[in-house]
C-alpha cells in the first residue's frame, strides 16, 4: 500500500500508544507491531515500511479483521485535507507542518484497547501509569498471536469486570481508578457499537470516573479524530501555550483559544508539538512516584 511523502510511521504509532512503552505495541523507524481484540478474536499486525510502500502481515483468529482496516490503523484514511492553509496562521504551526508532513493520526477501531491505559493514567505519573498496565496484562491477559515475543493483548473486558477492586491493589492501582475501570469495562460492548468519536464521547463521559481528558485521549487513538484535544491534561496546555506564544504556564481555556483557528485539526496541532518534543520548561519538583501495592 502507498504512503503519503515522508510517512512518519513512528511517529503515527507513537500516537497510538497512551502509556509510553505499551506493551500492546512495538515501534520501530520503518516498523510497527499492534496487538488487539477484535471482533473475531485475538489478533496482531505488522506492518513494515519500504520504500513507499507499506506491507502488512496478521496473524490469530483476528487477522482478517485486522487486515480490512490495516490502513485506518496505519493512519492512511486520516484526512488532513485544509490542514496546510489552517497552519499557515502561525508562523510555529506552519513549519511543523511542513518538518512532520508525514505525520498521521491512526484509528484502531478499537475503544476498550484504549480506555484501560487511558483511565490507569490518570493523576499519575507515566512511570506509575506503565507500571500499572503492565502488571495487569501479566496478570489478567496473555502473549498476542504472531512471532513477536513480549508482545500482550489487552484484558478482556469481562475479565476486567469481574475482578473486585481489591485485587488491583497489588498492580499499584487504587480503588478509585480500579472502579472506573470495572465500570468502563461493564459498558465496554455498547462503547465498541458507538458509530463516531461524538457519539463514544458522550457514553464515555456519562461513566462515573471518565472525564473529557480520558474520552479525548481514547477517541483520538480509536476514531483517528484529529480535533480531539486533552483538556485537563498536567502538561498539554503548557505545551501548547509555551510553543504559540513563548510563555511557558497556560491554563486549558487560553489552550483552547490559541488552538480554535485550526479546529477542526486542534489535535493534530497538539500532536505537532509533541512530535517536534517541544515542552516547556519545568519548575519545582516533579510530581513524586507512590506505590499504592505497599499502601
Amino acid at each position: 500500500m502507498k504512503v503519503p511523502p515522508r510517512y512518519d510511521l513512528a511517529g503515527t504509532f507513537r500516537g497510538l500508544a497512551l502509556i509510553q512503552g505499551d506493551p500492546t505495541m512495538a515501534i520501530s523507524h520503518r516498523s510497527a507491531w499492534f496487538a488487539t481484540r477484535t471482533p473475531l478474536g485475538p489478533g496482531t499486525i505488522a506492518f513494515d515500511l519500504r520504500g513507499d510502500e507499506l506491507v502488512f502481515e496478521a496473524f490469530g483468529p483476528g487477522a482478517s479483521w485486522l487486515l480490512e482496516r490495516a490502513d485506518a490503523i496505519a493512519g492512511l484514511r486520516d484526512d488532513v485535507t485544509g490542514f496546510a492553509e489552517l497552519a499557515r496562521v502561525h508562523p510555529v504551526v506552519h513549519r511543523l507542518a511542513r518538518e512532520h508532513a508525514g505525520l498521521r493520526f491512526g484509528a484502531t477501531g478499537r475503544v476498550f484497547h484504549h480506555l484501560v491505559p487511558a483511565i490507569l493514567g490518570q493523576k499519575v505519573t507515566g512511570k506509575e501509569a506503565y507500571a500499572g498496565y503492565v502488571r495487569i496484562l501479566r496478570k489478567l491477559s496473555e502473549p498476542a498471536p504472531g512471532p513477536r515475543a513480549g508482545l500482550w493483548l489487552p484484558p478482556e473486558p469481562e475479565v476486567v469486570a469481574a475482578t473486585p477492586y481489591w485485587a488491583f491493589h497489588p498492580f499499584g492501582v487504587e480503588q478509585k481508578r480500579a472502579d472506573t475501570l470495572r465500570r468502563a469495562a461493564a459498558q465496554a460492548a455498547a462503547l465498541e457499537r458507538c458509530a463516531d468519536a461524538a457519539s463514544c464521547t458522550a457514553r464515555l463521559v456519562s461513566i462515573a470516573g471518565i472525564g473529557p481528558w480520558t474520552a479525548a485521549e481514547v477517541t483520538r487513538a480509536a476514531y483517528g479524530d484529529a480535533d480531539q484535544v486533552s483538556v485537563g491534561d498536567y502538561h498539554i496546555k503548557n505545551h501548547v501555550t509555551f510553543a504559540l506564544t513563548g510563555v511557558a504556564r497556560g491554563t486549558d481555556e487560553h489552550m483552547l483559544e490559541l488552538l480554535a483557528p485550526f479546529a477542526p485539526h486542534r489535535g493534530r496541532v497538539c500532536g505537532l508539538i509533541a512530535r517536534a518534543g517541544i515542552a516547556a520548561p519545568r519548575f519545582g519538583p516533579r510530581m513524586p512516584v507512590r506505590s499504592f501495592a505497599r499502601f
